[in-house]
């Protein structure tokens, strides 16, 4: 193998996408307000990441938003939850930082109540 094609094939294994995790700080779901929710949450950079493991019971009009000990942030709602199971990536708001935050949640924006957390380590 040359020198080229060792690098090439070197930075096609390190490019891997946020999607596959490992990339920024992951937390556990945690479902509440009688809810199940399974699986990890990742924040990496800018995006929010849950990963391949994820899954969800339903509810009407969820949100991927963030928060911080406890505490949802309804400026961080970053768009609904279309999939209730597996990997799906989301954009933090321009503006937000998520190294400020330590929670990914997921919320349901019609009755403005909270669905499940990933307390991020």
């Amino acid at each position: 193998m040359n020198r080229r094609s060792f690098i090439a094939v070197l930075l096609g294994a390190t490019a891997a996408p946020a999607f596959a995790g490992g990339h920024g700080r992951l937390g556990t779901w945690e479902g509440i307000n009688g809810h199940t929710v399974t699986g990890t949450a990742e924040i990496a950079g800018s995006s929010v990441n849950l990963l391949s493991d994820f899954v969800f019971d339903g509810a009407p009009d969820p949100k991927i938003a963030l928060g911080k000990d406890g505490v949802f942030d309804p400026a961080t709602i970053m768009g609904p939850l279309e999939n209730f199971a597996g990997a799906s990536q989301f954009t933090a708001p321009e503006g937000i930082n998520t190294a400020d935050y330590n929670e990914v949640w997921v919320w349901c924006e019609e009755f403005s109540v909270g669905l499940a957390i990933a307390p991020i380590g």
